[in-house]
């Protein structure tokens, strides 16, 4: 059995913890245990709920009859809105549920609620409005170690294997000059944020060179030096002080004075750096929309 603090169900539900403890007071929504420092806690059965809760909370129900129902009859809720195929909120309701069925283990139930969003959604928006999220949900976890590894390897090969499929089904690029090559730095391997850049510079068109996770400052150098992109891109979600980042941004300002660096990941650690010229920060998938017209 799991157990979770109050931050990391909030961090799991997207419900802040105050909204929580407040649910917990009014409603009995949840019966965490504490420790001997009178700690609250969490099992899975509690987080489940919880996420089974926020899924159903904009399908017309009041958040005090939702926490009053047993979770056998949550779920019952939810398998409704599963066969109807029709969440009133889409984007909450699959998120919310993509991340039970992970902390489940619970492949079989994440292929059925992803497939739903493809024919709800189409291949695009699903990308944007539900695998982006989820993923900056989750990479927020990452950053501060809060997410089980078990959950993590688990939730991240499943949509690193939707990425992957995705990027398949991809048309030929044009050749237009304007190539990027995306990597990751070294000592930082999470790459679902670096592959959904990908899949967006892919779908739209350009040619992308990923050369994936960890890579050596030597190895980038040599690969810019042969492809010669007009772009780079890479993410800084790895728990970094703000002068070894700021420090290694200024080295590839340095080293590719001609290149445009788009620079993405830890929203607190990139506010904190100094973006000199050619040097963007991505907020989103948004910015590298722009960034591709």
């Amino acid at each position: 059995m799991d157990l979770f603090s109050i931050s990391q169900l909030a961090q799991f539900s997207g419900i802040k913890a105050h909204t929580i403890r407040m649910w917990e007071q009014r409603y009995n929504a949840l019966n965490p245990q504490r420790s001997e420092g009178n700690t609250r806690y969490y099992d899975n059965s509690q987080l489940m709920r919880l996420l089974n809760i926020v899924s159903l909370m904009d399908e017309g129900f009041k958040i005090s009859e939702l926490c009053r129902l047993s979770n056998e009859e949550l779920i019952q809720r939810i398998k409704k809105v599963e066969t109807h195929n029709d969440p009133q909120n889409p984007e909450e309701y699959y998120i919310s549920q993509l991340i039970a069925a992970g902390i489940n283990y619970d492949e079989w139930h994440f292929e059925k609620v992803f497939s739903h969003c493809l024919l709800r959604m189409g291949m695009k928006q699903t990308y944007l409005k539900i695998m982006y999220p989820l993923i900056s949900r989750m990479g927020l976890m990452w950053a501060q170690t809060e997410v089980l590894p078990g959950h993590e390897h688990f939730i991240s090969n499943i949509l690193r294997q939707k990425f992957f499929t995705a990027l398949d089904s991809l048309p030929p690029v044009v050749e237009d000059g304007k190539d990027w090559l995306l990597f990751l730095p070294e000592n930082e391997f999470h790459e679902l944020g670096l592959l959904h850049a990908h899949h967006l510079i892919r779908a739209s068109g350009r040619k992308s060179y990923y050369l994936g996770a960890n890579l050596p400052l030597n190895s980038l150098i040599s690969a810019v030096k042969q492809i010669n992109p007009d772009n780079l891109l890479l993410f800084m979600v790895h728990n970094e002080t703000k002068e070894r980042a700021q420090a290694y941004l200024d080295d590839l300002r340095n080293l590719f004075p001609n290149k445009n660096i788009y620079v993405s990941g830890k929203t607190d650690l990139l506010k904190s750096l100094s973006f000199h010229s050619l040097t963007y920060w991505l907020e989103g998938p948004k910015n590298l929309e722009q960034a591709l017209i």
